[in-house]
């Protein structure tokens, strides 16, 4: 399959969601239109952030020269990082693994997640292929890929309902690999903050940004804002600092309107799946599994994101044991703190104290797994491009990376069956026997 796999996210999704439309019982020509409208939302939505990352990417480079770093890893970025988890024998079987998981976990009422975003099974495949690097046992590498993705299934179930509410997407849910283990660390932050006197009556969300600084609270004016910024710590030229700032600007208006595409093909596939389920599965309330994309371009995901961006570089300069340089992942910021916003409730400060404690997490953990990414790397046959030393800010640095290959190196078949016990625990009674969950985040 990994040709289909090279077709990339804009046209493979398409082609399943087609698929996915016609087995619903959808006509054949609203079926093709909405595949295709996802389609042209996923090319609008790369363009954006290609768009972000030429133009953020050399910015972020002057400002690391300026600061006169010296970081020996190198952050690929989640392309080159999907491109090392496909790249290995066991990673091109994630796809499948993945599938049939999926499918086993719905059939025995495990999971309420549909997940037709097949491109994001390249989150597991980078695990698998990790522990496949460390440990030289296929057996347990395909064993981590399946119980990683009942870890993000999982995860996404819990968050969905924060989802839904925050950014008006019924039915939808998030098992990205990159987003879903914020979740996890959103919880107790938010619950610290409710607790903490004065910082509970801290409240910053786009509408008040925009009704108490006016225009300057407008979306294009804060990325015209934020760009200026980058360019000046960049020493960029007068020219080419505002030249940054209108791109920036260009982006905050243009993802809400690529995503708004994404949505526009998924509504019809979402109210066939609901009759569908309604049919087939009375009782069940079963939610489409999307990539986060469809939060990234959110005022309060994006604006808190890029205003990360430099705050990332100078974390990164200043904490102690860190030797990864943030570069590939910077424009992958808005997907790492997407489900965390929700959680935030569309609170600006929240997301930003959230998406700081994500990073310095990140930037040890990045830095502690590059050597297993990088020797995954060399098995793929991956170009290193002259860096000795690389890994993946987004996916290399979250917390159930640390879990799964921290444990599957020291304890092997034990430490990753301890995961998946536990993790199958906590679905049993999170699917059976917890009820209340949906109705107590709406009621908030």
């Amino acid at each position: 399959m990994q040709w289909f796999v090279n077709l990339g996210a804009s046209v493979m999704l398409p082609i399943l969601l087609f698929i996915f439309a016609l087995i619903l019982r959808i006509t054949p020509g609203k079926a093709f239109k909405a595949g295709l409208t996802v389609g042209i939302g996923f090319v609008g939505l790369n363009l954006v952030i290609t768009l972000l990352t030429k133009n953020l990417g050399p910015a972020s480079h002057a400002m690391v020269r300026n600061f006169g770093l010296n970081l020996s890893t190198l952050d690929i970025g989640w392309p080159a990082g999907s491109a090392v988890a496909y790249g290995t024998v066991l990673g091109s079987l994630a796809i499948p693994v993945g599938v049939i998981t999926n499918v086993i976990l719905l059939i025995i009422g495990l999971t309420k997640t549909l997940d037709v975003d097949v491109w994001n099974y390249w989150h597991i495949a980078f695990t698998g292929s990790i522990v496949y690097a460390v440990t030289h046992n296929f057996a347990l590498g395909i064993f981590t890929m399946v119980v990683h993705i009942m870890i993000i299934y999982l995860l996404a179930d819990m968050s969905a309902p924060y989802i839904q509410k925050q950014y008006g997407l019924p039915g939808i849910s998030f098992p990205q690999g990159a987003s879903a283990p914020g979740f996890l660390l959103a919880l107790p932050l938010n619950w610290l903050m409710d607790r903490i006197p004065g910082i509970n009556k801290i409240k910053i969300t786009p509408k008040t940004v925009q009704k108490r600084m006016g225009v300057f609270g407008d979306a294009s004016v804060m990325g015209l804002i934020i760009g200026i910024i980058i360019g000046l710590l960049a020493k960029y030229s007068f020219a080419k600092t505002l030249q940054l700032g209108v791109t920036t600007a260009a982006v905050l208006v243009l993802m809400p309107r690529m995503v708004s595409l994404l949505m526009e093909g998924l509504t019809p596939i979402s109210e066939g799946a609901n009759d569908f389920i309604k049919k087939h599965f009375p009782g069940r309330n079963l939610y489409i599994g999307m990539d986060s994309a469809l939060a990234a371009g959110n005022e309060t995901v994006l604006s808190s994101a890029l205003i990360l961006v430099p705050i990332t570089l100078l974390i990164a300069v200043i904490l102690p044991g860190n030797s990864t340089l943030p570069f590939g992942d910077l424009a992958t910021i808005p997907y790492m703190i997407a489900i965390m916003a929700a959680v935030f409730r569309g609170d600006i400060f929240r997301t930003l104290i959230g998406g700081i404690v994500d990073i310095i997490i990140t930037l040890y953990i990045a830095s502690w797994v590059a050597p297993f990414v990088t020797a995954s790397a060399k098995a793929a046959h991956f170009g290193l491009q002259g860096a000795s030393s690389i890994t993946v800010l987004s996916d290399g640095g979250v917390w159930t990376t640390w879990l799964i290959i921290g444990l599957g190196k020291i304890m092997t078949w034990g430490g990753i069956g301890l995961i998946g016990v536990v993790t199958l625990a906590i679905m049993i009674w999170y699917n059976k026997f917890h009820k209340a969950n949906d109705k107590a985040v709406a009621d908030k």
